[in-house]
């Protein structure tokens, strides 16, 4: 398989070190123990990045290895259905699937992939999880080194291979491929739905207020340690820069962002980032730089902050309000340096 199966690119998966761009900035080492709380906190490897998660439990009842052993079964089975690189996963044996007859597959992964539609249908066709040629074309998929722009006849020849919305179908309980060479991979969406797997397995040992982060995307729910909404910070967009942009409060939502600057090639003066357009086969040209996306789930905040990413500020903007949903967008301004940022009316809502 070519790829790492859920880290994040713009529609199909990169390496981690081009992982998401939002981060927790609360301290953890806070006084809640003296409220009588107790902090859980997990952290590991999984779905080709890590995690960590925080949790308050107030009833001091909740034992951490059986919470940790949950947590595990639970991006286990994320693994199981939707990874790339597992042979004997459900997206696996449906990518070696070569036929256009109904291949059933889990609920999950139904669920997953009628979210994605729906995304790539409210984004202009820009969210598409069948490029990934194109990607490696480019050079950014997993193992790629090319590092020049490919010509367009070899474009053209990797678009014939894509295309969401005329290669697959959702039916229910079943995937069918409109063409038999379709292959999908689910990375700007899976990881997402992974956390939010994970926040429902929270909830179920009857915890209220916890955060989980996989790879920067993340859900939160109730409070932090300190009893205050979880406090998010928002990356500089500068490959050569860790600062902290904007922090967020964040509560009862997900929230993903999107970058374009740390996985790019230049050639004769031109700079070609992994931002890939799926309509057009290249590299986008806007100065859109980093999404931000707050919603009700990680699952669409993971699929919104790629869509509107690749859309870029203007569109990207008209979709958010349209859609009433928190995305704050930046973008390069004239000086070097410079970043001009521009929110939708929801996160100004929410942040006022």
């Amino acid at each position: 398989m070519r790829h790492n199966p859920f880290v994040e690119t713009i529609n199909v998966p990169e390496q981690f070190t081009f992982s998401r761009r939002s981060f927790l900035v609360m301290p953890l080492a806070l006084a809640a123990c003296k409220k009588g709380w107790n902090v859980l906190e997990l952290s590991g490897l999984t779905m080709g990045t890590g995690y960590s998660i925080v949790a308050v439990d107030h009833t001091r009842n909740i034992d951490r290895a059986e919470l940790s052993a949950a947590v595990d079964a639970s991006f286990s089975d994320v693994i199981a259905q939707m990874s790339n690189w597992d042979a004997g996963s459900e997206l696996s044996r449906f990518n070696a699937h070569r036929s256009t007859d109904a291949f059933t597959v889990s609920p999950e992964l139904a669920r997953v992939l009628k979210a994605a539609q729906d995304v790539h249908d409210g984004s202009d066709g820009r969210f598409d999880v069948t490029v990934g040629p194109l990607l490696d074309l480019w050079g950014f998929g997993a193992g790629s080194t090319r590092r020049d722009a490919p010509g367009d006849a070899e474009i053209a020849d990797a678009l014939a291979c894509c295309g969401q919305g005329r290669s697959l179908e959702v039916q229910g309980a079943a995937l069918r491929k409109l063409r038999p060479e379709t292959e999908i991979y689910v990375s700007a969406i899976g990881k997402g739905h992974g956390i939010d797997r994970v926040a429902q397995t929270l909830a179920d040992f009857g915890l209220t207020d916890y955060m989980v982060e996989v790879g920067g995307d993340l859900y939160t729910a109730g409070r932090n340690p300190d009893g205050q909404p979880w406090q998010i910070g928002i990356e500089t967009p500068d490959a050569h820069d860790r600062g902290v942009m904007q922090v967020v409060s964040l509560s009862g939502m997900g929230m993903a962002t999107s970058g374009d600057y740390r996985n790019f090639f230049e050639q004769d003066g031109v700079r070609y980032s992994h931002i890939l357009d799926a309509t057009t086969g290249r590299p986008v040209t806007h100065n859109t730089t980093s999404v931000t996306v707050m919603t009700d789930s990680a699952m669409l905040a993971d699929a919104w902050a790629t869509a509107l990413l690749v859309l870029g500020r203007d569109r990207g903007l008209e979709i958010a309000n349209d859609r009433d949903m928190a995305v704050l967008f930046l973008e390069r301004g004239d000086a070097a340096g410079d970043v001009v940022t521009t929110a939708s009316d929801r996160f100004t809502s929410l942040q006022a």
